[in-house]
């Protein structure tokens, strides 16, 4: 077995408690809004802590119908959260788990900076190829991107 990791960091207008309020702890709500096209809905099994699973319901016809998270770590004095892809899209013969860390760090001009890493445990002696570890970044960067222009839209949600 061996892992794979992404790291990405962006820039990021808004501040930190409210990017973290909207992308992290409300998801469940907020994505099935603003990516319809793409999340049907997401069901949340436990109290949202640690432990809890996140099964999202997918709404593209495509050959999952859901994907499920588990929540590792949700630490709301520095919004930081860590969570597990147990099952769904990648996970298979190749991909064992992937874990996922978010944190958003305040900056001096008010907005925040998203620090986001993936960890791909594969299976095998399996390795992945540039375009799998570049789809994995547009992923993560464009559905933060996503909550930063709806909250851009939405000046008064999550403040």
């Amino acid at each position: 077995m061996g892992v794979t990791t992404i790291n990405n960091e962006f820039n990021c207008p808004i501040p930190a408690a409210r990017i973290f309020k909207a992308a992290i702890l409300d998801a469940h709500n907020l994505l099935p809004k603003i990516l319809p096209d793409k999340i049907k809905s997401i069901q949340i099994h436990g109290d949202g802590g640690a432990g809890s699973i996140k099964q999202i319901y997918l709404a593209e016809d495509g050959p999952f119908d859901f994907i499920q998270h588990r929540i590792d770590e949700i630490d709301e004095q520095n919004f930081k959260c860590k969570f597990t892809l147990i099952e769904g899209v990648v996970i298979g013969e190749k991909i064992e788990k992937v874990v996922d860390t978010v944190q958003f760090v305040a900056c001096a001009d008010g907005g925040s900076i998203c620090k986001a890493t993936s960890e791909f445990y594969t299976i095998g002696d399996y390795t992945m190829g540039e375009d799998e570890i570049q789809m994995g970044k547009d992923m993560a960067i464009g559905t933060f991107k996503m909550v930063e222009g709806y909250l851009l839209q939405n000046p008064d949600a999550y403040a």
